[in-house]
């Protein structure tokens, strides 16, 4: 038995819901994966607040009609689709999407999203290669934490050279 005409605007609502939450959108074809591996996905990207959706190209359609954010996710849906939305750590999510894909060797990326921008397999790869959120913060925080510390070297070495120069000039003179 098909999805009722309500079953499906109350999955289109779901779906506007999401993308209004979401900052990207990952399109992945999943054919030939199970169901214990497509739950495998979604577990890995709860801790980056993703969220994988496997509906129809018809319903996203549906759901991005009239969105100028997502209306380039249209060219990208063809076939069969999972969309991996994610609302938080960007780069913490491609890189459950790149793991699960290492692990599994199925499913491939087709596109994505992203502030509107489409973005490419090599546009997402690049993200997944970039450090973290925490790493890039501590990163910032050494840097600054140098910065201080050469500041706080200078300036007390002011006082310092000019207690050595009177002291030169102290035991010159006499």
């Amino acid at each position: 038995m098909g999805r009722t005409l309500e079953n499906k605007q109350q999955i289109v609502e779901e779906l506007k819901g999401l993308l209004g939450e979401a900052e990207m959108a990952l399109v992945l074809d999943f054919k030939g994966l199970t169901i214990k591996e497509m739950s495998d996905l979604r577990t890995r990207l709860q801790a980056s607040n993703g969220v994988c959706k496997v509906t129809k190209n018809t319903l996203m359609r549906r759901a991005i009609d009239g969105n100028s954010a997502w209306s380039n996710l249209d060219s990208l849906l063809t076939g069969t689709n999972a969309f991996v939305l994610v609302k938080g750590d960007v780069g913490g999510a491609v890189k459950a999407v790149q793991s699960f894909q290492k692990d599994t060797k199925k499913s491939d990326v087709k596109g994505g999203l992203f502030e509107g921008q489409l973005l490419s397999q090599n546009d997402i790869k690049a993200i997944g290669d970039l450090p973290s959120k925490e790493v890039l913060m501590a990163q910032i925080a050494g840097a600054i934490h140098a910065v201080a510390t050469k500041l706080a070297v200078g300036i007390n070495e002011v006082p310092s050279g000019l207690a050595r120069a009177l002291n030169q000039h102290a035991e010159g003179g006499s």
